[in-house]
């Protein structure tokens, strides 16, 4: 006889930056009263800063976590302590392999925010070392479990637009200045390629992932996809705007996912211009409003429906008690399932399928001659290495 007791996942949180904040206010939601979710709920065991055990204690404070969590000066206490179930690694993206793999070692579950790694060469590795020590490891793009991210995969399988042929998918952001300059200064993680700054791996990620949920992840027989890519680069190196054509001959499709610093994706933030994504079939289209992380309205064009357009409109909701909702929680909740129900990958993210994305990403920056420190980008672990430890 199934327990009517929820099953509870034990945190560890890797980084107290705001998408730490973001995450674990999510995490510290009530699940039932929420999001109509009564079989997994998250406790906060502890969170950890490399630069001090204050700066992890401040971030505890600021999220309103419970007086029992702790707080580390370290990562390597965090991966130690064995009230923890799961790390969630929040750290920058240059950073991922080595902390994933440091949680990895000490025998955690993982979930690493994206992108995943700054190579496909460290994506690879650290799903061997998950493999290794049979623990769940999943990359954390959040949108996959949104509901209508959801929805819309349900749509194209349904065959309600016919076979996908063509995807185009657009992330960008209006930071363009009179000077020629982008408004992030040249440190900030957004330009700075010790960080893998640039477009791609942080907000082109997200174009790729409606290009991949949409017609790869569906695909019943997996083909890898062609690249051909255009990258205008930035004066710090990393590239400001990235556009990917992705072919599967043998599908007959391709996606086109685009990225820039210079010229948002909804210019007055209305969503005027159009949709942010645009699936279209043999029979219909399926547009997505923006942003593309975390769209809250799709529409289904049908070919023989005469002009008419179905409209479906969705929100993030709100744990009223903490006044908060983010939308972040929903992957956390498939993390619980997984974990409680012994599967190392998730099946709407398997490993594969963020291995062969890293490989685009990678090709894509590649054809656009950005380069990154071998510091970053070594697949070589380094439990000492100062992206574990906070020093130089």
């Amino acid at each position: 006889m199934a327990s009517n007791t929820p099953f509870t996942l034990k945190w560890g949180i890797m980084a107290t930056g705001w998408i730490a904040e973001t995450f674990t206010q999510d995490l510290l939601t009530n699940p039932a009263t929420t999001r109509d979710v009564h079989d997994v709920r998250h406790e906060v065991v502890a969170a950890a800063s490399s630069s001090s055990k204050q700066r992890a204690e401040e971030f505890l404070v600021k999220v309103k976590a419970p007086s029992s969590a702790k707080a580390y000066g370290s990562y390597h206490e965090l991966v130690a302590d064995p009230e923890i179930d799961i790390i969630y690694v929040a750290t920058p993206h240059s950073h991922h392999f080595q902390n994933a793999m440091l949680a990895l070692e000490a025998g955690k579950n993982v979930l690493c925010e994206k992108a995943l790694t700054v190579t496909a060469s460290q994506a690879r590795k650290l799903i061997d070392m998950a493999k290794k020590k049979k623990v769940f490891f999943m990359e954390a793009v959040w949108t996959r479990y949104q509901p209508i991210s959801i929805k819309v995969r349900e749509l194209i399988q349904s065959g309600v637009i016919g076979p996908v042929y063509r995807v185009v998918a657009d992330l960008s952001f209006g930071n363009d200045q009179p000077d020629g300059t982008v408004s992030f200064a040249d440190t900030h993680r957004m330009v700075n390629p010790d960080l893998a700054g640039g477009a791609l791996l942080d907000l082109g990620i997200y174009s790729l992932t409606w290009v991949f949920q949409t017609m790869y992840h569906l695909q019943k027989e997996k083909e890898k996809p062609k690249v051909v890519a255009a990258v205008q680069k930035y004066h710090t190196g990393a590239d400001e705007a990235t556009s990917i054509i992705v072919q599967w001959p043998q599908h007959k499709s391709q996606g086109i996912a685009l990225t820039s610093l210079r010229l948002a994706t909804g210019v007055d933030k209305e969503n005027t211009g159009g949709p942010a994504i645009r699936i279209q079939g043999s029979g219909g289209e399926i547009h997505v409003a923006g942003p593309a992380y975390r769209p809250l309205q799709y529409k289904v064009i049908r070919g023989d429906a005469g002009g008419k357009i179905e409209t479906v409109d969705f929100s993030i909701p709100k744990d009223p008690e903490r006044d908060w909702g983010h939308g972040m929680f929903w992957e956390a909740d498939e993390c619980a399932r997984c974990i409680r129900d012994g599967k190392k990958e998730s099946e709407s993210l398997p490993w594969e399928e963020s291995l062969v994305m890293m490989e685009v990403m990678e090709e894509a920056l590649k054809q656009g001659g950005v380069t990154y420190p071998d510091l970053i980008t070594t697949d070589v672990f380094d439990a000492q290495s100062p992206l574990n430890t906070g020093k130089r």
